[in-house]
C-alpha cells in the first residue's frame, strides 16, 4: 500500500496516470525489437507483430496522436499510427517500455488486458464484418476502450480490490464508491485520461454514453428486453427517430464488446450479462439465442488466441453443464452404502489418539480420500507456508493434472487473504457466485466450473494451515451432504492437532 496520498481531481489523475509506465510481455516485445532492426521488415508486418501486444499498440497510438490536436487527424489504428511517427521514433518509444514475464507483471493488469482482447473478439466477430469500412476502428477502439483503468490498476491495485469488495460483494453504489476512493467518477476520469491520451475518438463517445446518456441507454434497455417479439421493438424504434438514430450509431459497437465481456468475466448468467446481451440483439437485430451463440463462439475463440494462462477467461465457463446457466439446479447423488462405509473408516483413521501418519503427505491422503467417500467429486487441499502467504496443492481429487502442481499468492485474491486470517467456510451457490466470482483466482475458477463449491480454510493453533475447496460436480449440495463434509473436516482438524504432538 503506498503512503503518498491518492490523488483527489481530475487533473491530479491525469498527471498520475500519464507519468505509469506499462509493463509489456518480454516475448512479443523481443519479436518486435528484432523485426525493427531487420530492414527486410515492412511497415505492414512490424504493426501485425506489435498487434501481439496491447500495450505496446497503445504506446504508439498514444505517441503519434500526443500533438494530433495542432497537425493532423488523429490516428484511429496501429498502422496510421506508426508511419506517423516512423520505426526510428518507435523504437526509442519502446525502449522506454518495461518487459517482463508475464508472472512478473501483476495479475490485476494482465486480467484487465485479456478482458480488453475478450471485448476486442466479440467486437470483430460481432460488429466488424457488418461494418466492414470500420473494422479498423472497431478493433483498435474496442480493444483500448479500458486502457485508463489499466493504468489505474497498474499504479494502484488496491483500489480495484476495494471497488470489488465494496461493489460486488457489499452492494454498495458504484458511483459512491468511486467518489469515496477516486474523488471523481470512474467514468468521468476515462473521458479525461482518453482525451489527454488522444485515443481513438470512439472511446471518449463511448465513455459519455454510459455517464450522460443514461436515459437514452435505459429505453433502449426496455425496449431489448422485448427479444420474443422483434417486429414489435422495431415499432417501438420508429415511433422513437432519436433513439434509433442514437442507439445504431457505430460507436456503440465498442460499448457493447465491452459490456459484453466484462459481465461474462463477472457470470455469463448473472442479469448484467443478459442485458448487455439482449442490447446487442437489438442493435443487430437478431434473436437473442443467435445472438448467445455467437458471442460463446467469439469467447471460446478468445481463449483460443491467448492461449494457456493462469488467469481466468469467461469462455472456461462456457464448459459448465447448460443447466447452470439457468440455475437448474440438479439433486447430488449420496454415497452409497459401500462408499459410506470407507468415509467411517477414513474418519476413524483421522481420529487415532495415536497418530497413524509419518508425514503431511498420509495425512492429506486420507482426508481427500474421506472427502470423496462424503460425496465430493472434485476434491482440492492446499497447504499454507510458514509466511502466511502462499498456497501450494497437496492433494487432488477428481480434477486435472495440473492441480497437483497449483500454486497461489494469497495476494491475488481477497477471498483468500480472507480465508486465511481464521478458519472459515465460504459457500457459493448461485444467488452469491456473481458477488465472489471476480475475487477468486482464475485458476481456481477454471479447476471448479460450478456455481456449487465449497472453500473451508483449516487451522490448528489459531493459524490456517489448510485449505480446502471441494464440490460434487455442479450440483446443488443437500443437507446430508453439507453434513457430511462439515464432520469430515472436524476430522481433519483433530488429525492435524494429532499429527502436531507426534513423538512428544
Amino acid at each position: 500500500m503506498t503512503t503518498t496520498p491518492l490523488p483527489r481531481t481530475l487533473p491530479a489523475w491525469i498527471k498520475a496516470l500519464d507519468a505509469v509506465v506499462l509493463p509489456v510481455f518480454a516475448d512479443p516485445y523481443a519479436r518486435v525489437q528484432l523485426a525493427l532492426r531487420d530492414s527486410s521488415m515492412s511497415m505492414r508486418q512490424i504493426a501485425e507483430l506489435i498487434q501481439e501486444s496491447p500495450v505496446m499498440a497503445l504506446s504508439v497510438i498514444r505517441e503519434a496522436n500526443r500533438n494530433a490536436a495542432s497537425t493532423n487527424k488523429p490516428a484511429e489504428s496501429l498502422e496510421v499510427a506508426l508511419s506517423r511517427i516512423g520505426l526510428k521514433r518507435a523504437e526509442a518509444l519502446f525502449a522506454g517500455i518495461p518487459a517482463a514475464q508475464p508472472r512478473d507483471i501483476s495479475a490485476p493488469l494482465r486480467q484487465m488486458v485479456l478482458i480488453s482482447r475478450h471485448a476486442s473478439q466479440q467486437a470483430n466477430g460481432l460488429f466488424a464484418a457488418r461494418l466492414a469500412r470500420l473494422w479498423q476502428e472497431i478493433h483498435w477502439s474496442s480493444l483500448l476502450f479500458l486502457s485508463p483503468v489499466w493504468a489505474l490498476v497498474a499504479a494502484h491495485p488496491e483500489l480495484l480490490e476495494a471497488w470489488e469488495q465494496r461493489v460486488l460483494v457489499k452492494r454498495e453504489p458504484a458511483r459512491q464508491v468511486e467518489q469515496s476512493l477516486l474523488g471523481v467518477a470512474l467514468l468521468d476520469l476515462c473521458v479525461a485520461v482518453a482525451e489527454h491520451w488522444g485515443l481513438p475518438g470512439w472511446i471518449a463517445q463511448g465513455y459519455r454514453l454510459l455517464s450522460d446518456n443514461r436515459r437514452m441507454l435505459i429505453k433502449a434497455l426496455h425496449i431489448a428486453r422485448d427479444n420474443e417479439h422483434p417486429l414489435h421493438q422495431q415499432q417501438m424504434l420508429d415511433a422513437d427517430p432519436d433513439l434509433r438514430r442514437w442507439l445504431t450509431l457505430p460507436s456503440n459497437t465498442i460499448v457493447l464488446a465491452n459490456g459484453l465481456a466484462l459481465s461474462a468475466h463477472n457470470s455469463w448468467s448473472g442479469i448484467h450479462s443478459l442485458r448487455w446481451q439482449r442490447l446487442a440483439g437489438l442493435y443487430l437485430q437478431m434473436p437473442l439465442a443467435e445472438l448467445q451463440q455467437m458471442v460463446h463462439q467469439h469467447a471460446a475463440a478468445s481463449a483460443q488466441a491467448i492461449g494457456h494462462t493462469d488467469l481466468w477467461h469467461p469462455a472456461q465457463g462456457l464448459l459448465w453443464p447448460w443447466e447452470s446457466v439457468f440455475q437448474v439446479e440438479k439433486a447430488a447423488k449420496l454415497p452409497n452404502t459401500e462408499t459410506l462405509t470407507e468415509w467411517r473408516a477414513h474418519c476413524r483413521e483421522l481420529l487415532s489418539e495415536r497418530c497413524p501418519y509419518d508425514n503431511v503427505v498420509q495425512l492429506t491422503a486420507t482426508a481427500a480420500k474421506a472427502l470423496n467417500c462424503a460425496g465430493m467429486q472434485r476434491v482440492l487441499l492446499m497447504l499454507v507456508d510458514r509466511k502466511h502467504n502462499r498456497l501450494v496443492s497437496q492433494q487432488t481429487f477428481g480434477l486435472p493434472r495440473e492441480a497437483a502442481r497449483l500454486s497461489l499468492e494469497s495476494e491475488q485474491s481477497q477471498v483468500l487473504r480472507r480465508l486465511l486470517e481464521k478458519p472459515a467456510l465460504l459457500r457459493l451457490k448461485p444467488d452469491n457466485f456473481a458477488q465472489f466470482s471476480a475475487l477468486l483466482p482464475g485458476a481456481l475458477k477454471a479447476l471448479f466450473p460450478s456455481e456449487h463449491v465449497l472453500l473451508r480454510s483449516i487451522g490448528h493453533d489459531g493459524r490456517v494451515v489448510m485449505l480446502v475447496m471441494a464440490d460434487q460436480d455442479n450440483t446443488a449440495f443437500s443437507e446430508m451432504g453439507l453434513q457430511a463434509f462439515t464432520k469430515t473436516v472436524q476430522c481433519i482438524e483433530r488429525a492435524l492437532a494429532t499429527f502436531s504432538k507426534r513423538g512428544r
